[in-house]
């Protein structure tokens, strides 16, 4: 089995030298790396040239942002699998592809991340999810940097490039969702992944989902998408787990007659 890594940069130089340096050194060999560089200014272009006996392919040219640099990467590949590693991103160890090339028997392995802080530093592990629903993507996504995904997704279907933020999510939930695709998860930590502050801006995601929604969801369901989020995505684990059950389902409902009569009653006085 054969992998396509990709990695997009743009004036991360050091970032890009840790991340180059993580791919060729892992044990298993049998992939192809590619390197989509934004035109930096910043000596990463330097950077590449020094590795570049190691890169199958590479280019530095401007982009139009973050997934246009991706989809040039996808157009470039000819791997079984999919993973993007992003300038700055790491495999967690060196034997990460030789462990997971038996575990690549899904259209999408779903792996977890390490997460860093602004200065560099471990902070917090993803947790392992639970299912790849609709429920998930409620709050969530799965993290490009975890994900070996089979190429012949994106034979038709590349990242929406009108979106600066969540093309990934809508990748990822149109695939799982509305495709069906096969989902396998994993507990192996897959990477180390840097802080960005892209992601983090949080009114701009969320208006960036709701476009989203907008475009492949009839507005009742949408609306009740948009209502039911606000639960989060513990208490919709929570309720999964129940619904599977025909005697936890029965203590629910009593527990919502119980609700609704508490409220009937306020409402009253």
């Amino acid at each position: 089995m054969k992998y396509s890594i990709i990695t997009i940069n743009y004036n991360n130089r050091e970032g890009l030298r840790k991340t180059i340096e993580s791919v060729i050194n892992q044990t298993y060999t049998d992939f192809e790396y590619i390197v989509i560089d934004g035109g930096s200014t910043d000596g990463s272009v330097e950077v590449i040239q020094q590795y570049a006996d190691k890169i199958g392919y590479w280019v530095s040219e401007p982009d139009k942002g973050i997934y246009n640099a991706m989809n040039k990467g996808i157009v470039q590949a000819h791997g079984d699998f999919l993973i993007f590693m992003n300038s700055g991103d790491c495999f967690y160890n060196t034997h990460i592809l030789e462990n997971m090339a038996n575990q690549c028997t899904a259209d999408i392995i779903v792996g977890r991340v390490a997460n860093a802080d602004q200065n560099g530093q471990r902070t917090s592990y993803s947790i392992r999810i639970k299912n790849a629903s609709m429920f998930h993507f409620f709050n969530s996504t799965l993290p490009h940097q975890g994900s070996f995904i089979k190429r012949s997704l994106f034979h038709n279907h590349l990242y929406d490039e009108t979106l600066k933020i969540v093309s990934d999510w809508k990748f990822f939930m149109e695939c799982a969702v509305f495709q069906d695709c096969d989902i396998k998860l994993t507990d192996v930590i897959i990477a180390d992944c840097e802080y960005r502050g892209a992601s983090n801006n949080m009114q701009k995601l969320q208006e960036e989902k709701k476009q989203v929604l907008t475009s492949i969801m009839p507005a009742g369901i949408q609306k009740d998408y948009l209502s039911l989020s606000q639960l989060g995505l513990s208490s919709f684990d929570m309720l999964m787990y129940i619904a599977q059950y025909p005697g936890l389902r029965k203590l629910l409902y009593r527990i919502m007659k119980i609700i609704v009569w508490v409220h009937q009653k306020l409402c009253r006085n």
